[in-house]
């Protein structure tokens, strides 16, 4: 559910408190009466409020004016829709919108069809592979580059399928950065953000283009024409995994600025109704963390499953040319390193942003709340304290992807495991086949030996 405008309304005029308590609390005094004297700060911080008050987040034209975080990612966001995987825009001020009929729709379809083409030619290519062939590490590298093509397949699934929810979670950061100016009086920046950004969209480009012609260059039987096919698909992967690092290094910045605002407001004036609408913009923060897997449930499920796969796969190619020819180490070996090590990067990144994000969402908030002295408030702000505590105790920064995953680092350590699992029945596999072949390698050797005799 997502915390409506009204709602946000009512912690301003103080009505949840006053409702509960029972009694009378007259805030159109705007609490400038502090031990019975008039404090000039109070009354222009009152009067600030009062102007910021008239501000509405779901206005379009003021998310607009606020909504930093869109104009700092913008540029990530229009590569999604050139590559078609993301067809959303920006229809109207404020507002990410998503439609079949779009412009951006049209074009994604089109793109698509065009590409899938070319996977299809090239894949049909990669599964002769397997017709020519009776060498082991040609079968390895032939699942590889057909895995590689699989996530073309899936977009119309995970990017299309929740292009709207997706386009949802965008719009809800507009209204929490209008909140969040009406409740702070400072809006919300992220420093250095754009930078970023430029460097990730470039570097997604460059990383692809060197994997693909170093996997070009190492295995044998990858054509360069073949590369052709890719460029689309791994430029998807690293923008994927840049995308998910925006996201989570935005909620990480919101999450310090409100702790850090918080603290400073609590020193000048610690108040039920200013504890109030921290609780509520703290509330709507904690909205927005548990939206983004929920918005990108499908696209990171299979972000996952991918990469868990590439690397058992590329992993145990490497270990069985090593037990085959040794520890000399070839091309072929050094091209599934490099597979290995690129997937398991990007599925670090991964799990640390995530996990590195929901620290940062309570714990400054609470340090602030755990720090004030309850002796020197009156009680309504003494319940309005334990209101907000019981509110970060019973919605838990975590980042779930609908139920199937929550993404932390402990995701990290259970897909090493079970890689690991897997590739310790897969290694026992190749070891017994090793040692069926032994005694049928004896025997011709003895009657080669007996035949010379």
């Amino acid at each position: 559910m997502v915390i409506k405008d009204s709602e946000f309304e009512h912690s301003f005029g103080y009505a949840l408190l006053r409702g509960d308590m029972g009694t009378v609390w007259d805030t159109s005094k705007d609490e400038r009466m502090v031990n019975g004297t008039m404090n000039p700060e109070l009354i222009q911080r009152a009067k600030e409020r009062a102007i910021r008050a008239q501000l509405n987040s779901a206005d379009g034209d003021t998310c607009e004016l606020h909504d930093q975080f869109y104009r700092d990612h913008k540029l990530l966001l229009v590569l999604f829709r050139a590559l078609a995987v993301m067809p959303i825009t920006r229809s109207a001020p404020g507002r990410i919108t998503f439609s079949w009929r779009s412009s951006a729709s049209i074009y994604a379809f089109f793109f698509y069809i065009v590409s899938t083409v070319i996977v299809l030619v090239v894949g049909y290519e990669r599964i002769k592979v397997f017709r020519t062939t009776s060498k082991f590490d040609e079968y390895i590298y032939g699942i590889l580059f057909v895995i590689f093509l699989a996530p073309h397949f899936w977009i119309p699934f995970v990017g299309w399928g929740v292009a709207k929810q997706v386009a949802i979670y965008k719009t809800m950061w507009g209204a929490f950065q209008v909140r969040y100016y009406r409740v702070t009086g400072t809006s919300l920046q992220f420093p250095r953000l754009r930078m970023l950004i430029v460097l990730f969209s470039i570097g997604c480009l460059v990383c692809a283009i060197v994997f693909l012609l170093s996997l070009s260059f190492l295995l044998e039987g990858f054509a360069l024409w073949h590369t052709s096919a890719y460029y689309h698909i791994i430029t998807m992967l690293n923008m994927n995994c840049a995308l998910w690092y925006i996201n989570c290094r935005g909620i990480r910045v919101a999450s310090s600025s409100l702790s850090r605002c918080f603290r400073n407001d609590v020193a000048v004036e610690c108040t039920a109704a200013m504890i109030s609408r921290y609780r509520f913009l703290w509330l709507n923060l904690s909205e927005l963390l548990q939206s983004l897997g929920n918005a990108y449930a499908r696209t990171y499920s299979t972000y996952c499953l991918f990469m868990f796969v590439n690397i058992t796969v590329a992993i145990y190619g490497a270990l069985s040319e090593i037990i085959d020819h040794g520890f000399g180490f070839s091309f072929k070996e050094i091209g599934l390193i490099v597979d290995t090590v690129y997937c398991s990067i990007l599925l670090f990144i991964f799990c640390d942003c995530s996990h590195n994000a929901t620290l940062q969402v309570a714990q400054g908030v609470q340090d602030t709340l755990l720090g004030i002295n309850l002796l020197k408030v009156d009680q309504p702000t003494q319940k309005e304290i334990d209101l907000f505590i019981q509110a970060i105790e019973m919605n838990p920064a975590i980042v779930s992807l609908k139920g199937y995953a929550e993404v932390n680092r402990e995701l990290l350590t259970s897909s090493i495991s079970t890689i690991a699992i897997y590739l310790i029945v897969l290694l026992q596999f190749k070891l017994s086949l090793i040692s069926q072949q032994i005694p049928a390698e004896i025997i011709e050797n003895v009657k080669l030996l007996q035949k010379g005799t």
